[in-house]
């Protein structure tokens, strides 16, 4: 069984450098989904309280039979619970779900920089559930730049991580810059371009990264798929990878990206592939009504 190699937060709790996303799990699917990502080598569980399936990570949590002690598990404060009040009870309302007494990391979901206030008292109440020792690490999630630096200048936690959507088509190159110079870990969602896929209007839609020939070639060189190919990529450059599966096969092939390595130069072929453009929701106008109801 492959080992995940650990990333070390800016406060120096280790986190796996893969995990699983659970992100369009339905409740039936993520009991099974997780059970098998644990039985695979898996140690990193990533949901949300929007996702809706926080019950069902912690009971495929407790099926796999594996001591606390060796798992991460990742949830999210969604939009219509920041506020300093607000936050520190939807926490509560997560753990409980989770059946977990402590979380590794709990992030922002999203930024809020039309309500500004809110935004800034939910991240203080993750400050106090950290000092609290009630979470491991704090963090944010589809933050930009300038975001990062507005909510730092009212914060006294620099984030851990910021959880963003990264795949071939759209590197980020920019905010992992402003990453490493904030000691910030970067974590991607849809780090194999489904978001191009399933978003509507995604600018990159119809596109697939796991067909352009910078990346078949290198699957066929290494054996390897062109998903397990995107995923190294991701490890290459040092970033945490989450992503989501269903399917047995797929959750163990995503797993296995650890017994091979691409050189600078097909990291940087793969790099090539940027368009620059995002296809998920643009943070600069995020609300909450943009996601419908949650």
């Amino acid at each position: 069984m492959s080992t995940t190699p650990l990333l070390k937060l800016n406060n120096g709790v280790e986190m796996p450098a893969l995990g699983l996303g659970v992100y369009q799990s339905t409740p039936e699917e993520t009991v099974p989904a997780v059970e098998t990502a644990l039985r695979d080598g898996y140690r990193l569980i990533d949901t949300a309280a929007a996702y809706r399936n926080e019950k069902e990570v912690g009971e495929g949590i407790r099926r796999s039979g594996l001591d606390r002690g060796e798992l991460f598990v990742t949830t999210k404060l969604w939009l219509s619970d920041y506020g300093y009040d607000s936050a520190q009870r939807a926490f509560d309302t997560s753990v409980a779900n989770l059946g977990l007494d402590q979380l590794d990391l709990y992030l922002l979901h999203q930024p809020a920089a039309l309500d500004t206030e809110e935004w800034v008292g939910a991240y203080k109440a993750a400050e106090k559930l950290l000092a609290d020792g009630r979470v491991r690490a704090i963090g944010v999630s589809n933050h930009t730049p300038g975001q990062l630096r507005a909510l730092l200048d009212r914060a006294d936690v620099v984030p851990g991580v910021n959880q963003v959507e990264l795949h071939p088509y759209f590197i980020q190159r920019e905010l992992r810059e402003a990453h490493d110079e904030l000691g910030i870990i970067t974590q991607s969602w849809s780090p194999i371009g489904g978001i191009t896929r399933y978003w509507p209007h995604a600018p990159n839609g119809g596109r697939s990264a796991l067909e352009e020939p910078a990346v078949t070639e290198l699957a066929a060189k290494y054996g390897k798929t062109p998903a397990q190919v995107v995923l190294r990529w991701h490890i290459e450059h040092g970033v945490c990878a989450i992503p989501k599966s269903v399917r047995p096969h797929r959750i163990e092939e995503n797993f296995d990206v650890f017994g091979f390595s691409l050189t600078p130069g097909e990291v940087a072929t793969i790099d090539a592939l940027d368009t620059g453009l995002r296809s998920g929701p643009d943070p600069e106008t995020v609300r909450l009504d943009s996601f419908g109801r949650r």
